[in-house]
């Protein structure tokens, strides 16, 4: 299927072939989405021959991405491709979780299970074969941990050249460890997120270098493949809601753009309802749809939470995710610090581990079903975005007592499960076990 670029605003839908480096419309300076003309192979003849690339060897069979690349058609050949088997993420049904949330019934898409622990790495095989395609010869992208971990390592895997920036001591080891030891270069720039991203963007006009960050239009069709897994798993029976948390907002806008095309091609025959969940220190997209105007987000100059995967106050991508949160009749929700700490640990009893912004899913969904707008009875998927032992300072902070939030209240361990000092006393321990 032939692709290009086309920019995303209704008023200008320029177009650009799918091999110009570019992230913005040059015209108008929106953002860009590729798109697919041709004829649409039958919907029938696509889930047979997705589900029988479940038990081949090839290398992009193997991949929980490239396995559907029938929908995401952007690359000519396959020569480029760079894979780490990414995807093939389970999907966890949870009793505890839901009746936690309020809910009969819930199941966690759980992305924490990719080889670098998020859902960055269905994005990030994409936008690195792209890079690759182009002949690039280093890549970048600014981050707060998963994105940089992700990039690191496909990249290194492809032969590129990594450069991160980070903000500076505003990120979770468990995440700047894995971009140190997928040999990226990295840069702690004194600055937040979203200033960072605007330097980044000068710089890599300057010097040539590739931006990986999801406002690149190739990371949002990888990621758009969660939910043709989710769906294939789920037998093409869609849900009524998928809940997701929301930064950057560019899984907002591949989940929803994945869900319009599954529509349109055939492959499910209903629309599932979007429902975001931001903290409340970082919630600028809930402003927004709050808001009577929504023409223009107001970032948040200084946003604040524990959540580091979410701390971001101007998302690149909120027009994108107006439009599908709109489309999908969906909803946006906030909730604190302590709401998501608590959930998390729910997760945690359930044996699912997740790192913080994951379990804000769960504390959305705890107040949306508390509110009416989610039904007891609705079919509900949330999706985990990354792996318990990204932010591990985080868990042994909250079950000991001592997690604050960024104003400095302190967090209470509802389900906190501290570890107990005891002595090397074989009767005083069976005293204490009972």
């Amino acid at each position: 299927m032939p692709a290009e670029l086309v920019c995303f605003s209704e008023r200008c839908r320029s177009r650009f072939p799918i091999t110009e480096a570019i992230y913005n419309c040059p015209n108008c300076g929106s953002l860009l989405e590729a798109q697919y003309s041709g004829a649409r192979p039958p919907a029938t003849m696509l889930k047979t021959l997705w589900r029988g690339r479940r038990t081949s060897n090839a290398p992009l069979d193997q991949s929980g991405v490239w396995r559907y690349r029938e929908i995401i058609p952007f690359l000519e050949n396959y020569d480029s491709v760079v894979t780490l088997r990414e995807g093939n993420t389970p999907l966890l049904p949870s009793r505890k979780a839901a009746e936690y949330g309020g809910l009969d019934y819930l199941a966690f898409k759980h992305q924490g299970f990719n080889p670098t622990g998020s859902f960055k790495d269905n994005g990030m095989t994409c936008g690195a074969s792209q890079a690759i395609r182009l002949g690039m010869q280093r890549v970048a992208c600014v981050s707060t941990g998963n994105t940089s971990a992700s990039m690191a390592a496909y990249s290194s895997a492809a032969g590129l050249q990594p450069i991160i920036f980070i903000p500076h001591g505003n990120i979770s080891y468990g995440k700047l460890a894995q971009a140190l030891e997928y040999g990226a270069k990295t840069l702690q720039v004194e600055a937040n997120f979203d200033q960072i991203l605007a330097l980044v963007r000068t710089l890599a006009d300057k010097l040539g270098i590739y931006l990986l960050n999801s406002i690149n239009p190739f990371r949002i069709e990888g990621q758009k493949t969660i939910m043709v897994e989710l769906m294939d798993q789920r037998d093409w029976n869609p849900p009524d809601w998928i809940v997701l948390p929301g930064g950057n907002l560019g899984n907002t806008s591949a989940f929803g753009k994945a869900l319009r095309e599954m529509c349109q091609w055939g492959l499910i025959d209903k629309l599932p309802k979007l429902a975001v969940v931001q903290a409340e220190g970082s919630a600028p997209f809930y402003d927004l749809m709050q808001s009577e105007d929504r023409a223009a987000l107001r970032p948040v100059g200084h946003p604040q939470t524990l959540a580091t995967a979410i701390k971001i106050g101007d998302p690149v991508s909120w027009p994108k995710a107006l439009h599908e949160v709109t489309h999908s009749r969906g909803v946006v929700e906030i909730v604190t610090e302590q709401e998501i700490a608590d959930a998390k640990a729910v997760i945690g009893l359930c044996g699912i581990g997740c790192e913080p912004a994951s379990a804000a899913t769960l504390a959305g969904i705890r107040k949306l079903t508390a509110e009416g707008v989610i039904a007891h009875d609705a079919d509900v998927v949330a999706v985990l975005t990354g792996n318990v032992l990204k932010d591990p300072d985080y868990i042994y902070r909250y079950h000991t007592g001592e997690l604050e939030s960024p104003g400095g209240g302190r967090i209470q361990p509802t389900f906190g499960n501290r570890p107990i000092v005891v002595p090397n006393n074989a009767d005083k321990i069976a005293a204490l076990l009972g």
